[in-house]
């Protein structure tokens, strides 16, 4: 059996240690592993005829070859957004299953976010054998509890916001820290929640400036130390204020025209509340560094699952974390909904806080 992976989308940490165990686990049975580099981008970018080629896209996977990974971030295998249907010379999926075909490879293994993951899902219905794994630092792939890279995110985020404590205390200002979340406003809710901070702005709920920025007054005044801290996701929407569309939030942050939510919403504390402020966009250091133990853990054991159910026959499918225990769903199932917070069960939109109305029998991350 020979196994293709690679990782597409933003990277996040877990990444490495889930390949080094479908490496391992495949080179137990016997089995070849190769690595695709720069995701699709890779796979299309390979002419099976030429050898130069071939090792410019790809690298052979070894037991000796991922020693020691499992403890760095991001992905030894480089990634890219790349779907090879959407590009202008039109819909690549002949192109990439005739790589794939003439590369030998028996089954994918696909360890991305929801673009990646869509495609892999395709692929699956073109009779590739395919293993999707989930991994966002948004923990907003449908069908999965927890994606790889999450609670890293979290972890980072909680430890920025309150390093930022000092510097919003000291100049005495409102503390406006912006979190990657496009769709989903779980990681800002949760990194809000554990850094304690007086306000959280979520993107399931627009934000009422005129309910808002009181608060953060009185939040302001009321602290001894005369300082209020905000987290915000980056599709957060502010009523009344243009906001980023779904096509600019898609783009890097280098190249979006627009402003992010967060700045609007510093710029409306300034003008309305007449005191300073202090903006930080968290951005890629909320993905950047080494994984932590969880990360490191579901890395680890989703890469092991995905080489027992091919071993098993299994096909089609995404592995998944629900309810506390590993499992498996068909690999299209993220294509049947979406992944938001419960707002009625564990937000509270009139005061921009978490809301805690049910523990009992919850998954431990409170999805």
């Amino acid at each position: 059996m020979r196994i293709g992976i690679l990782t597409g989308g933003g990277d996040v940490p877990g990444l490495n240690p889930c390949i080094r165990s479908i490496t391992l686990s495949a080179d137990d049975l016997g089995w070849d592993v190769i690595g695709f580099r720069r995701g699709w981008e890779g796979v299309l970018g390979i002419d099976p005829d030429d050898p130069e080629s071939v090792a410019h896209g790809s690298m052979p996977l070894t037991r000796e070859g991922v020693r020691g990974i499992d403890r760095t971030g991001g992905t030894i295998l480089h990634t890219s957004r790349l779907d090879p249907r959407t590009l202008k010379a039109g819909d690549q999926t002949a192109k990439v299953l005739h790589v794939l075909d003439a590369l030998g490879i028996d089954a994918m293994i696909t360890l991305g976010g929801d673009g990646t993951l869509r495609f892999s899902a395709h692929l699956s219905e073109q009779g590739v054998p395919v293993i999707s794994i989930p991994k966002t630092m948004d923990n907003d792939v449908y069908g999965t509890d927890y994606c790889i890279g999450f609670s890293t995110a979290v972890s980072r985020s909680v430890e920025a916001i309150n390093a930022l404590r000092t510097t919003v205390e000291s100049h005495e200002r409102i503390g406006v820290i912006e979190l990657f979340g496009r769709r989903s406003g779980e990681t800002a809710l949760l990194a809000g929640f554990l850094a304690q901070v007086d306000r959280t702005v979520i993107s399931e709920v627009p934000a009422d400036l005129d309910r808002l920025l009181p608060l953060l007054a009185e939040d302001k005044g009321s602290n001894p130390a005369h300082y209020a801290m905000c987290v915000i996701s980056e599709g957060a929407s502010i009523q009344g204020v243009a906001s980023e569309n779904g096509h600019e939030l898609s783009k890097p942050a280098s190249e979006r025209d627009d402003i992010g939510v967060g700045h609007k919403l510093g710029r409306a504390i300034q003008k309305q509340l007449g005191c300073g402020i202090v903006h930080q966009e968290l951005a890629y250091l909320m993905r950047a560094g080494d994984p932590d133990a969880m990360d490191r853990m579901v890395g680890l054991a989703f890469g092991g699952l995905a080489i027992q159910l091919l071993q098993r026959g299994e096909k089609g499918r995404m592995v998944t974390l629900k309810g506390g225990n590993y499992g498996h769903v068909p690999a299209g199932t993220l294509l049947e909904g979406t992944k938001s917070v419960d707002v009625g069960g564990l937000y509270d939109p009139t005061a921009y806080r978490a809301k805690l109305m049910r523990i009992e029998g919850m998954p431990m991350f409170l999805y």
